[in-house]
């Protein structure tokens, strides 16, 4: 409906002006009507969205695991405004759409975080009493507005083969040119169930724009493939206040288990996964404190294959660099419980080996998947290196057999080995590094 405002067939200086604010005025009129109708409240930083655009009122939607994968799964995202209530769905994913009428509704948590002056509002549920093995359907809403339906599948109960991803530093240029790695790992890899990031998946902890460029470059496989973050130097350093603390992003928008030293909730931590233990460790803070608790889950390990994954090399591949206190207080331990692989970041380079004088010790692993590049520093123990490179790792596991493959954004293959391990023999390395 269009409203003249004007005398008939007379001029008037300010008539565009004037009719553009009645349209604001009725537009803003009809938000609000629609908004209130669909239980939506506005405090004062929010700002109001249309309620049908569902990209905008829900985003950052990511899987995570705060307990067993075989029988939970947790979920995290965001929205610009609040509402009466945050709820997920789930159901057994069928062939029919019917499976809609079967699922069940979740309450979520919701806590704000004010950013640039706005509150923004973060939910997460952790959907548990699942069954092992099986592909679930979800949605994340607040019982009007809808995300799309996504699909994941839990974890066997027993011991099976599986892949996963490990990715090195992201950090900068990333909706740019950290894009094409991910997704190039996905279509590489596109059943693997799980993605470690090894740290620094930003480069400043606070920049919303930042989290939104690593968000928006994963998109949907972030919905659909629980992530592992490992706790970077970058999610540490100092911002605007100065102070080398954790990011603000960091717990809102991860759902994590939580382990009990005060000042790291949700920054270490383990999951068995099919016949292996993962444990996920902070290398920027209290390592003594960590190295106690770090013993006891490799004591009582009842799986094949022990993975462990943190930030700072044990034996640093690139110049000028060096992390003594991990040698010092991880290390032994690494050694004394036969750890098989520790997947690292920071370099910003690529290294692969058992480090200096070993010989049945874990394999060192530094990649980098982002563009920021460091210089190597190259030293005997390294069997593999490179420099100026974005890479992806994709690993299987199956019964005595782990297989390693580094990749590149452009599909070749740059490292392989395989690491047996049969019980009573010491574990075999097998180089499997491609002919130049």
């Amino acid at each position: 409906m269009i409203i003249n405002l004007l005398p008939e067939g007379k001029a008037f200086k300010g008539g565009i002006k004037l009719g553009v604010m009645v349209i604001a005025c009725l537009v803003t009129i009809f938000s609000f009507t629609v908004f209130n109708n669909a239980g939506l409240s506005f405090p004062q930083e929010a700002s109001a969205t249309d309620p049908h655009d569902q990209q905008k009122i829900f985003d950052r939607i990511i899987l995570t695991w705060k307990e067993n994968p075989a029988t939970s799964q947790a979920v995290t995202w965001r929205s610009p405004v609040r509402f009466d209530k945050s709820v997920a769905e789930i159901a057994p994913a069928e062939a029919s759409p019917d499976f809609v009428k079967n699922a069940r509704q979740i309450l979520a948590q919701t806590s704000p975080l004010k950013i640039d002056n706005k509150f923004i509002y973060y939910h997460s549920v952790n959907f548990t009493d699942l069954s092992p093995s099986t592909l679930y359907a979800y949605r994340v809403g607040n019982g009007d507005i809808w995300s799309e339906w996504f699909q994941f599948q839990t974890a066997s109960n027993q011991a099976e083969s599986f892949s996963f991803l490990y990715f090195g530093d992201v950090q900068k240029n990333i909706f740019s040119l950290w894009s094409r790695t991910i997704r190039a790992a996905i279509l590489e890899s596109p059943k693997a169930r799980f993605m470690i990031y090894a740290g620094d998946m930003v480069e400043h902890k606070n920049n919303d724009r930042e989290w939104n460029e690593w968000f928006s470059a994963g998109g949907w496989i972030f919905a659909m493939i629980p992530s592992l973050p490992v706790v970077g130097n970058h999610e540490y350093k100092k911002w605007k206040d100065k102070k080398r603390t954790l990011s603000k992003f960091w717990r809102p928008q991860f759902t994590l288990p939580q382990h009990a030293i005060s000042g790291l909730e949700e920054t270490f931590y383990y999951l068995d996964y099919q016949g292996t233990r993962f444990v996920v460790l902070n290398s920027n803070k209290k390592l003594e404190q960590q190295a106690e608790w770090f013993e006891n889950v490799l004591k009582h390990n009842p799986n094949h294959w022990t993975i462990v994954t943190f930030h700072h090399p044990v034996y640093s591949s690139a110049l000028n660099r060096d992390n003594k206190k991990l040698r010092k207080y991880w290390k032994p331990l690494l050694d004394k419980f036969k750890v098989d692989l520790v997947l690292q970041g920071h370099d910003h380079v690529y290294a692969r080996g058992r480090g200096p004088g070993e010989v049945d010790g874990p394999v060192y692993v530094t990649s980098v998947s982002g563009p920021k590049k460091y210089k190597l520093d190259r030293k005997d123990w390294m069997d593999r290196t490179g420099e100026n490179i974005q890479l992806f790792q994709v690993i299987s596991i199956s019964g005595t057999v782990l297989s390693y493959k580094s990749i590149t954004v452009t599909g070749e293959v740059f490292d392989a080995f395989d690491l047996v391990k049969k019980d009573g023999k010491p574990r075999e390395l097998i180089d499997r590094i491609p002919a130049e």
